[in-house]
């Protein structure tokens, strides 16, 4: 156990440590990883720039919590919904009302830029987005299972990642054509999800 973990776990280090993931992702949203600096955190949150060492290690762990915490609020609602549905129908129905509130507002497509623009340059970055996706599409895997009896493992895992590919290509295309609209993409999604 470090010096640093006692500070950040009591109810008062946890609200800082929320405080400041929160500057954080307002900072990123607002002009990307280039404004997200110690100093920039520690003027909004009115503290010493060397307390983010207390509760993140430093500066490059303040960033993966940042991006953790953006991935949660952008994609994770989407696949909550997706595996808490009791069918097949629900479970399509709340992909399409949760995919167009992912993609609503230009703060969520800036942030999801970022993230991926991130992944791509910083390794630790990229494997930390990668240790993620592997969890979203094992998660729904594993609900596609329970919906999908039938369907061999492979067919499973394969639409897993065509629908967390989806996502992402989502928000690519949207960063990049704001106007497109996203109906054509959830009729072929849900297509893939058909008895066949």
């Amino acid at each position: 156990m470090t010096h640093e973990e006692p500070r950040a776990s009591t109810p008062r280090g946890l609200a800082r440590r929320e405080q400041l993931v929160g500057i954080g992702l307002d900072l990123l949203a607002e002009g990307g990883w280039a404004a997200l600096t110690a100093r920039a955190v520690a003027d909004r949150a009115r503290i010493r720039p060397g307390l983010l060492h207390h509760y993140f290690n430093g500066l490059p762990g303040l960033h993966v919590a940042v991006a953790q915490r953006a991935s949660e609020t952008i994609v994770d609602p989407v696949v909550d919904a997706l595996v808490a549905a009791p069918d097949t129908a629900a479970a399509l129905r709340a992909l399409r009302e949760r995919v167009l509130d992912m993609l609503a507002g230009e703060r969520n497509l800036r942030l999801a830029a970022e993230l991926l623009v991130r992944a791509l340059r910083d390794p630790r970055m990229g494997a930390e987005r990668r240790d993620w996706s592997r969890e979203v599409r094992a998660r729904i895997a594993a609900r596609l299972e329970h919906l999908r009896p039938s369907w061999p493992p492979e067919r499973r895992e394969g639409t897993a990642m065509l629908f967390t590919a989806m996502l992402d290509g989502l928000m690519l295309q949207l960063i990049l054509d704001p106007e497109l609209p996203a109906d054509p993409a959830l009729h072929a999604t849900e297509a893939l999800a058909a008895d066949s």
